[in-house]
């Protein structure tokens, strides 16, 4: 999906989905799967007082892009509208085993606007959300994935545009 914008017009140093696959593909397809295992997951944003708020959310990776679809006028909608930043954790399933491990995707949600009828209308092909509803494509600042190696090692992977993977293991 294009979101006609320049790389210009974004603020900061966020990249698309895609160009965390082409970086880093093998943490982006460990993050997609982490992802595709549970259909829910727990978006983090901050309320109007600057407090954290955490709810649950569905997320879609479309065309090189990681989106969030919201009801009208929710909280989180309105959260990221007035301050665009997030973290998305990956549902971790039942039980403790957090089979593919633990991720985490911090960075910006932008709304793509209700006369970009054509990324709207691709979305919604894609999605069928509920009608009406809010669009964001995410500018991702960073992806972390840990989990637990050879049953001895907590290894935490640590990505940022511009940067490989720094891996770090602790016993």
């Amino acid at each position: 999906m294009s979101t006609h914008m320049d790389t210009d017009d974004r603020r900061g140093a966020g990249v698309s989905w895609g160009e965390v696959a082409a970086a880093e593909p093998d943490l982006a397809r460990t993050a997609e799967e982490r992802f595709a295992a549970y259909t829910h997951h727990v978006l983090a944003t901050l309320r109007q007082d600057g407090s954290p708020r955490t709810t649950g959310l569905e997320v879609r990776f479309l065309d090189g892009e990681l989106w969030f679809g919201m009801m009208p006028r929710s909280m989180k909608a309105l959260d990221l509208r007035r301050d665009p930043r997030f973290s998305l954790q990956a549902n971790p399933g039942e039980g403790t085993t957090m089979g593919g491990g633990d991720v985490r995707i911090v960075g910006r949600a932008v709304e793509v606007p209700e006369d970009d009828t054509e990324t709207r209308a691709r979305y919604a092909e894609e999605v069928e959300p509920p009608e009406p509803f809010h669009l964001f494509r995410t500018e991702v600042t960073e992806v972390v994935r840990t989990y637990v190696e050879d049953e001895k090692y907590l290894v935490v992977q640590v990505w940022k545009p511009g940067a490989p993977v720094r891996t770090l293991r602790r016993t």
